[in-house]
C-alpha cells in the first residue's frame, strides 16, 4: 500500500505500478499515445515520441506511463504548466501532419484528433514536406507514414507481443515514422495480424476496408463476439452500421487479451459475400435448388432413417469442426454417438 499526495488529497494506491496506471485506476485519464499494460516491465530500447502523458510529480514534469508509483509523491495531473507541455507536444507532433481529418478513415476514433480538440489545438496549415510513399502492398492493411506519429505502439505490439519484429521507427527527409523490415510489407515476413492496426491511434496503419461500404465510425455500434475461424475462442469487437461490418477489434477479454490472428483481424468479409450460402440447397436431377429449413430437416431425417435400417450405425461418419464452438462439437459428438449409434466422429483438427 502506498500514500501519494494526489491533486492536494492525500490518496491511497493499492499496489505498485507506472503513475499513468495508478490515476486511471482512481478516475483521472491521462491522455496516452503510445502506453499499454501488456508491455509493463518488457524492455524496449528504442526511443519514441509521444510524451502526452507528461504529469507534475514532486514539483517536476514527468511521463506518467514510464514512472513508477512511490510512497510520499505529490502528483498534479492538470496543472497549468501539465496543460501546456501537453499542447507543446501536440503542437509538435502535427506541424508536419496532414490535416485531412475530414476524408480520413480514422475520423472520430482518431487520439490525435481528440486531444487537439479537447485542448484546444487549432492549427489549419503547417510545415510543407515532401510526401513519403504509402505502403499499399499488403491485401489487408496500409502504411502511411506521413501521418505517423511515432509514438512506436505498433514496434512494441510487433516485438514485445508478437514477437515477430517486422516494424521499426526510422527517419526520413526528418520525419520520424514506422517503418518494415524489408522493401514493403508485402517482401517482408509479416503474418499480417494486424494487431500493430488495432493499436494505432492515429491514421498510420489503416484496414483496407470492405468494398462499397462507407459509413463514419461514430455510426457504428460495437458488438462484442467470438471469432468461427477455430476453436480458441478469442474475442472480437466487431464495428457494425446499416447491418454491415466495418471492421473488427480484438477484445481486451481472454483469451486473447486484446490480439487476434490475421484470419480474426481480417477474415470477416465472407459474411457478406456474395457467394455465401444463405439456404439449404437440395440436389435434384443433378442440380441444385433452394429449400427452407423444413425441408432439409425432413430430408436428413428421412435419408439417416433409411440409411439406418437398411445399412446400420456403422455406415455413419461425422467430422466436426475447429470453427464450432465446444459445445457445439460436443452435441455433435452426443448426436452420433447416442443417437445414431456409432463411434465413427473425427474432428478436421486432426487432419
Amino acid at each position: 500500500m502506498f500514500e501519494v499526495i494526489l491533486n492536494e488529497k492525500k490518496t491511497p494506491i493499492k499496489e505498485k505500478s507506472s503513475v499513468l496506471r495508478a490515476l486511471t485506476q482512481k478516475g483521472i485519464q491521462v491522455p496516452s499515445f503510445c502506453y499499454d499494460e501488456r508491455f509493463v516491465n518488457r524492455s524496449f530500447p528504442e526511443k519514441t515520441d509521444c510524451g502526452i502523458c507528461v504529469v507534475e510529480i514532486n514539483g517536476r514534469l514527468e511521463k506518467a506511463c514510464s514512472t513508477i508509483i512511490a510512497d510520499g509523491m505529490v502528483i498534479v495531473s492538470d496543472s497549468d504548466i501539465v496543460i501546456e507541455q501537453r499542447k507543446k507536444v501536440l503542437e509538435r507532433m502535427i506541424e508536419d501532419h496532414p490535416l485531412d481529418c475530414v476524408v480520413c478513415n480514422k475520423s472520430g476514433e482518431c487520439k490525435l484528433q481528440d486531444y487537439c480538440y479537447e485542448y484546444g489545438i487549432k492549427r489549419t496549415s503547417n510545415a510543407c514536406r515532401e510526401a513519403l510513399p504509402v505502403d499499399d502492398s499488403s491485401p489487408f492493411f496500409s502504411i502511411d507514414p506521413n501521418k505517423c506519429i511515432a509514438c512506436g505502439k505498433c514496434v512494441k505490439v510487433c516485438a514485445c507481443l508478437q514477437n515477430t519484429n517486422i516494424l521499426f521507427l526510422t527517419e526520413t527527409n526528418g520525419k520520424r515514422h514506422v517503418a518494415v523490415n524489408g522493401e514493403t510489407l508485402r517482401e517482408s515476413s509479416c503474418a499480417s495480424c494486424g494487431n500493430c492496426v488495432s493499436v494505432c491511434p492515429v491514421g498510420a496503419l489503416i484496414p483496407k476496408g470492405l468494398s462499397g461500404t462507407r459509413a463514419r465510425r461514430w455510426t457504428a455500434e460495437t458488438v462484442r463476439t467470438t471469432c468461427s475461424y477455430c476453436g480458441v475462442g478469442c474475442q472480437i469487437d466487431l464495428k457494425v452500421a446499416d447491418n454491415k461490418i466495418l471492421g473488427a477489434n480484438p477484445s481486451s477479454a481472454g483469451p486473447n487479451d486484446g490480439l487476434l490472428c490475421v484470419k480474426g483481424k481480417f477474415g470477416y468479409k465472407f459474411i457478406g459475400h456474395s457467394d455465401r450460402l444463405t439456404t439449404p440447397l437440395i440436389r435434384e436431377n443433378g442440380d441444385l435448388r433452394k429449400a427452407t429449413w423444413e425441408e432439409a430437416y425432413s430430408l436428413i431425417t428421412d435419408k439417416i432413417s433409411g440409411i439406418m435400417a437398411s445399412d446400420g450405425p456403422d455406415a455413419f461418419a461425422g467430422l466436426t469442426s475447429a470453427r464450432c464452438t465446444n459445445e457445439e462439437n460436443y452435441l455433435f459428438q452426443k448426436l452420433f454417438r447416442t443417437v445414431i449409434g456409432t463411434n465413427n466422429i473425427d474432428h478436421c483438427a486432426r487432419l
